[in-house]
């Protein structure tokens, strides 16, 4: 997908500035050197992980204008006719169920916290992941009932939804109390949203 023009630049982080200074640097001692991306990034984030809050300070002053500047220019943005909204989502629809996938993230991810404090989200994603990959499939079977069941609870949930709205009527009373009990699931997993939306497409078809 192409990028919609006119829309701001993205804002970027402290560390994403202190890569850009690395990626400078290393272009004037070495203007024909060719970049390992992935040795250069890792000598980036050990070198970030043994800077004090003192050299960090100047890249966090960075970030901040840079979120200023942001902030302003997306309260000046109107998206280009045809471009992706937003849709909108009734509060009352019962509420798509999590995968196998997330019921297993929500479990351990408090777990993986605990011992990796440092980790950001993307990381304790990543994380996750690897352990669900490693999981054995009778391992993985408690989580694919529940989430089964799940799947089946949500399917008539919005059958009778849908059923209803087409009668002329709202979202069904029940709707909301019946999968009341998801929340959990849905609100612990919403850091993996994006991350393991593929997971959960394959899950729902």
């Amino acid at each position: 997908m192409g990028k919609e023009v006119g829309k701001p630049r993205g804002k970027m982080s402290s560390y994403a500035y202190f890569v850009q200074t690395c990626r400078e640097e290393h272009k004037k001692k070495h203007p024909d050197a060719s970049v390992n991306f992935a040795e250069f990034s890792k000598k980036c984030s050990e070198r970030w992980k043994t800077m004090s809050s003192k050299e960090k300070s100047k890249f966090e002053d960075l970030a901040k204008q840079d979120k200023v500047r942001y902030e302003r220019e997306m309260l000046n943005y109107v998206p280009a006719r045809g471009a992706k909204k937003k849709k909108y989502k009734d509060p009352n629809a019962p509420k798509r169920p999590p995968s196998a996938f997330f019921i297993f993230c929500s479990e351990f991810r408090p777990k993986v916290k605990g011992e990796n404090p440092g980790l950001t989200i993307g990381d304790v994603a990543k994380k996750l992941g690897e352990m669900w990959n490693s999981t054995a499939a009778e391992d993985k079977q408690p989580y694919e009932k529940k989430a089964s069941k799940l799947k089946e609870k949500y399917e008539k949930d919005i059958a009778a939804y849908r059923a209803k709205g087409k009668a002329g009527g709202g979202a069904p009373a029940k709707a909301p109390a019946k999968v009341e009990k998801k929340d959990d699931d849905d609100d612990e997993d919403e850091d993996d949203e994006e991350e393991d939306e593929d997971d959960d497409e394959d899950d729902d078809e």
